[in-house]
């Protein structure tokens, strides 16, 4: 068969994702693609595996905030799905496996693999190993008629009608790939400032300031962050974690543990003063440091495939506060309260069934719920409080800062004992309900950034350890907190920026540099990326909140009539179907798995339906490859 004549697949993105689904490709192309010849070109400027985000080249110091045992690839018997379940190592059973000789590494990783146990963090580097491991395991189990051409390059652009091939132009490379299809599992994306952040860079600007805006934190450039200066710093989750770390350890800090288990900070001379806050004022709660004894919550219960078949049945569309949350609070409630009366029955007043059978037949938005539970739940701390739990300091005034200090303080000891004490197991059940809505979720699509950011702040914490970091840092005065309801105020006058809070009414603390401590908002308006923008400007659909709108069966790409490309494909934060995360804890039936297998098979039964009849000779197996066997193919590789 002529090589520009071969079925070819352009995937763009080798990260997590699109290495998710290279595996998923692997596992159903028995059924459903045979021998057949097909090109597969994995399009990506970094390495594979890993990709941007988990790539090698960035601090040791930064650390995953999932524990090894709970970080997988792989589909288990727990995910719904049509293809086969092809069983792989979690993190923490890859790092055995590294330890007995069973699979290499880089020699320079020697360490962090023995040391890391299946409740440990393992830091990035590890992460990107392991990421990298099985991206070739997943390449070396594709069929041998696929062949794999890995381009070192970014795509900027895919041009082609709906019924042809695509062209996917890469950077720097004259003529475009052909493909029959094209995937994006882009990851995520720089996005050009909104007209907020556009506002206060041209202030800094202005006034010789400095302000980075939001930016995968492994990326920006912190070196004009002077020390000693303070640094008003906007946002409380992951991203500040890691600035955090790269502007004290990074800089020559050290932590010593006492007696009591105490951390202290030991600072180099080289870090700025940290002020940070947010809407709520407190960091993400911590992950959870037990293991679930006994019997799982039996979710999904009130917020399954029943009730999202019913929501998407409505006329006139769905409002996620008024139609969605309700079922969401019921169904975080129940997972609490089963566990409560399973494993803490001493703490209820009620027979199991008799509260059961009532709460299942209470309106999730009505009084007879908070009646019944009140009831059966003497204790108010023993009750779940979605609201308290977002807004938790609600109503809270400090008398100066240094109360507000100790305040938040306090509130971050009382976390971290909570999160890993077992007596407080209705939390974990929580989560794992938390990952079962989510679930269910990405059939609906684009929730608005509420709920992701309710989602990450009670599921999506960091470690334990870097609270316990945290707190050190402002016992040393490295780290103060501003409180909740932060605001930031760009004053012309002084020439600086401002920051206050609602927690200390009328003090204000003045900075001449700004971080927001975020990832810029994954919409198709303002990316950076030159390739999604172009597929919005030729008429991709958006969603309200601007992420590209994608048929949730298969992840096809939608036109604003609504109908789906017939030959592009998308995955992703980027999407209104975007997952928890394109790695799983296992046995959660993670729709990142879901959505993988139903797009590789998609992907497949696509290429097989319109597979020209050829002659046996044509038909030779052509053997797997990382790259195409010669330059001068038209779909050699570039790297």
């Amino acid at each position: 068969m002529n090589a520009s004549a071969r079925p070819s697949v352009v995937l763009v993105g080798a990260g997590p994702r699109g290495t998710g689904l290279i595996e998923r490709i692997a596992a159903n192309a028995p059924e459903l693609y045979g021998d057949t010849p097909l090109d597969l070109h994995v399009v990506d400027p970094h390495p594979p595996g890993g990709g941007r985000i988990w790539r090698h080249d960035q601090s040791p110091l930064l650390w995953m905030n999932s524990t090894a045992e709970d970080v997988t690839m792989f589909t288990d018997e727990s995910v719904e799905q049509a293809g086969p379940v092809r069983p792989g190592p979690s993190l923490a059973e890859w790092a055995e496996a590294v330890r007995a000789g069973e699979i290499a590494v880089d020699p320079g990783l020697a360490e962090a693999v023995a040391a890391l146990g299946p409740r440990d963090f393992a830091g990035r580097r590890l992460q990107s190993a392991y990421l990298g491991w099985v991206y070739e395991r997943a390449v070396a189990a594709l069929p041998p008629s696929v062949a794999v051409h890995e381009h070192r390059r970014p795509a900027v652009r895919v041009s082609g009608s709906r019924e042809g091939r695509q062209q996917v132009w890469l950077a720097g490379r004259p003529a475009p790939l052909l493909a029959d299809l094209v995937v994006l599992a882009l990851g995520h994306l720089d996005s050009e400032l909104p007209p907020d952040q556009q506002e206060l860079s041209d202030f800094a600007a202005r006034h010789g300031l400095l302000h980075l805006p939001p930016a995968f934190t492994a990326d920006s450039d912190l070196s004009a962050l002077r020390p000693g200066e303070p640094v008003l710093v906007r946002g409380f989750g992951l991203a500040f974690v890691d600035l955090m770390v790269l502007l004290t350890e990074g800089r020559g800090g050290s932590y010593t543990e006492g007696p009591d288990g105490q951390l202290t900070y030991r600072p180099s001379g080289r870090e700025p003063v940290l002020h940070v806050g947010s809407r709520r004022g407190v960091p993400y709660h911590s992950k959870i440091g037990y293991r679930l004894s006994g019997e799982r919550p039996p979710v999904p219960r009130f917020f399954g495939p029943e009730q999202v078949d019913e929501l998407l049945a409505r006329p006139g569309g769905v409002d996620f506060r008024r139609d969605v949350w309700p079922l969401i609070g019921k169904e975080l409630g129940f997972a609490h309260y089963h566990r409560l009366f399973t494993a803490h029955p001493e703490r209820t007043r009620m027979n199991r069934a008799d509260f059961e059978e009532k709460y299942a037949l209470a309106d999730p938005a009505g009084p007879a719920l908070g009646a019944l539970v009140a009831a059966a739940v003497p204790d108010p701390a023993d009750r779940l409080d979605l609201d308290a739990l977002d807004d938790p300091l609600a109503g809270v005034r400090y008398p100066d800062g240094e109360a507000l200090q100790e305040g938040l303080r306090g509130y971050i000891e009382a976390d971290l004992a909570r999160r890993h004490d077992p007596a407080h197991s209705p939390d974990l059940a929580v989560f794992l309900a938390l990952l079962s809505v989510y679930g269910q979720l990405v059939r609906i699509g684009d929730r608005g950034p509420w709920w992701h950011g309710f989602f990450s702040y009670l599921a999506s914490g960091p470690p334990g350890p870097r609270l316990r970091q945290l707190l050190a840092l402002s016992r040393a005065g490295v780290v103060r907190f501003l409180g909740a309801g932060t605001t930031v105020l760009a004053d012309e006058r002084r020439g600086v920026f401002r920051a206050g809070s609602a927690g200390l009414p009328g003090e204000w603390v003045e900075a001449r540099a700004l971080v927001e401590a975020r990832l810029p908002e994954p919409t198709v308006e303002r990316t950076r990326d030159p390739l999604l923008r172009g597929l919005y400007a030729d008429g991709a659909a958006a969603t309200p909140a601007g992420l590209l709108a994608v048929d949730p069966t298969d992840a096809r790409i939608l036109n604003r009539s609504g109908s789906p490309h017939p030959r592009r494909f998308a995955l992703g934060p980027h999407t209104d179907a975007r997952s928890g995360g394109a790695f799983a804890r296992p046995r959660t039936n993670a729709p990142a798995f879901r959505q993988n297998d139903a797009t590789a098979r998609t992907l497949l039964s696509f290429l097989r339906d319109r597979a020209a009849p050829t002659a046996p000779a044509s038909r030779v197996p052509v053997p797997a490859a990382r790259t195409a066997p010669t330059p001068e193919e038209p779909h050699a590789a570039d790297h």
